[in-house]
């Protein structure tokens, strides 16, 4: 199941790409099976981090 619409991410862990983006990867809190992921910019992701997501890369 996938949700079309856009949702906050629940339990976000910021990733770095192999070509250098960062992204945060975590599940859908309307159907807990299903990931979700988004593109973010370095200063979103370092800004990300200081809030309280958890650094996976």
């Amino acid at each position: 199941m996938k949700c079309k619409s856009q949702v906050e991410i629940k339990d976000p862990a910021i990733t770095q790409t192999a070509r250098g983006g960062f992204m945060a990867k975590g599940t859908c809190p309307h159907h807990p099976e299903t990931t979700v992921c988004a593109m973010m910019s370095k200063d979103n992701a370092e800004k990300a981090i200081k809030a309280g997501a958890k650094k996976a890369y």
